[in-house]
């Protein structure tokens, strides 16, 4: 019964990231590789078939593969997810949010955005 529970967890969570994955494809600001990532390490626990689905995709599959070989991160994607991070830090700092917030998301999103660019890109 356990088996069953956790088999069915690892396959709705890869159904719930390929769900928002398709949807930044179509959707602006929604990251698309993030919960692709998610789902093909999800699937991998409990729907190997999926998986294999997706990094065997035409255009899902390279990015899949990229990281999971290298950990790399293409430069344009660097580009856009700093571009976005620095957008989301702005419209933060204009709002009427609490100021320990204003510190605390710039200060994460830049640990992040240091993170991002030290990864390898090919």
């Amino acid at each position: 019964m356990l088996k069953l529970l956790t088999v069915s967890f690892w396959r709705l969570l890869a159904c719930i990231s390929l769900l928002l994955g398709l949807i930044g494809v179509v959707l602006p600001g929604l990251p698309t590789v993030p919960f692709l990532l998610v789902s093909a390490w999800s699937a991998g626990k409990g729907w190997p078939r999926l998986e294999l689905w997706l990094l065997e995709h035409p255009s899902f599959g390279p990015p899949l593969k990229r990281w999971r070989e290298h950990g790399a991160v293409p430069r344009n994607a660097k580009y856009l997810a700093t571009a976005m991070m620095s957008l989301s830090v702005l419209i933060l700092l204009l709002s009427a949010a609490p100021f320990w917030l204003k510190l605390a998301l710039p200060a994460f999103l830049c640990c992040v955005a240091i993170w991002l660019w030290r990864r390898p890109e090919a």
